[in-house]
C-alpha cells in the first residue's frame, strides 16, 4: 500500500492510501470536529460538522473530511474563515433540533454559535445516523432504521425485533449526541413493544405486522402497516 503525504494545518502529514482526510488527521493528532463518524463504522458524511478547506494546484474547495479521500500534495485547513463560518451555521442549524445537546453546546462556545439564529424544531434529534448504522453494520440487529427523507425524516423502531433484541443490547444509546434516542426507546417499549397476550394472538394471526415511527418533529407516534 503506498504511502500519501500532504499537509493538515502546515503540517507534513504521511497517510495510507485509501484513508480520508479525518483518519489522517486523527492519527497525526490534529483535531476535527465530527458528530456523525464512528471509528467502527463506515464513513457518513451527515453532519458535515468535519468541513475542511482543501487547497491542490492553487484551488480551493471545502469537502466532508470523513468521506473525502487523502491525496497527495492536498494542503488541508482545518480552521479558517470561510471553514469557522460554515462550521457556526450547521452548527445552528443542528441546534434548531437540539438546543440542549452537549456536544453542541461545546461546540457553540468554540464557534460562537448562536442557539436561537434559526426557528426551533424540538425534534431532538439530528440525523446523525449512529443508532442506524450501529445496529446493523456492528450490532447486526436491524431493530431500528430511517424512513422518508429530508426534513421528513424519522427514526423507526421495529418493535418485534426491538423487544427481543435491544433490552440485552443498548449498545448504541451512548452514542446518540442528543439523548433522544433513549427517549424515543422508551417511548416505544411502553406504547409498542408486543405484550404475552399480543404475541399469543399474534401466533394465531400471522397477518398482523407492522412499524412504529417517532415523528422527529413532533414526537407522534404512527403505526404503519406494510
Amino acid at each position: 500500500m503506498s504511502e500519501i503525504q500532504f499537509e493538515i494545518d502546515g503540517k507534513e502529514v504521511n497517510a495510507d492510501e485509501g484513508m480520508t482526510i479525518l483518519e489522517a488527521a486523527q492519527r497525526a493528532g490534529i483535531f476535527i470536529p465530527t458528530l456523525c463518524h464512528h471509528e467502527k463504522l463506515e464513513p457518513y458524511g451527515g453532519c458535515r460538522v468535519c468541513i475542511v478547506e482543501v487547497e491542490e494546484r492553487g484551488w480551493t474547495k471545502l469537502v466532508v473530511s470523513c468521506v473525502y479521500p487523502v491525496q497527495n500534495d492536498i494542503i488541508v485547513r482545518t480552521r479558517s474563515e470561510k471553514v469557522d463560518r460554515i462550521r457556526k451555521t450547521i452548527i445552528e442549524l443542528l441546534m434548531a433540533h437540539a438546543p440542549d445537546s452537549p456536544q453542541l453546546v461545546e461546540m457553540a462556545k468554540e464557534y460562537g454559535a448562536v442557539r436561537d439564529r434559526f426557528e426551533k424544531d424540538p425534534s431532538f434529534c439530528i440525523h446523525c445516523g449512529l443508532c442506524v448504522r450501529y445496529c446493523a453494520e456492528v450490532a447486526k440487529k436491524n431493530a431500528l432504521g430511517f424512513v422518508d427523507r429530508g426534513i421528513n425524516k424519522e427514526i423507526s423502531f421495529i418493535p418485534e425485533i426491538a423487544a427481543k433484541e435491544c433490552n440485552d443490547c443498548k449498545e448504541c444509546f451512548p452514542l446518540c449526541p442528543t439523548s433522544y434516542l433513549q427517549a424515543c426507546y422508551v417511548l416505544t417499549e411502553g406504547l409498542a413493544f408486543p405484550s404475552p397476550s399480543f404475541e399469543s394472538a399474534q401466533g394465531k394471526n400471522n397477518n398482523t405486522e407492522g412499524n412504529i415511527s417517532i415523528n422527529s418533529g413532533g414526537g407522534e407516534m404512527t403505526p404503519s402497516t406494510d
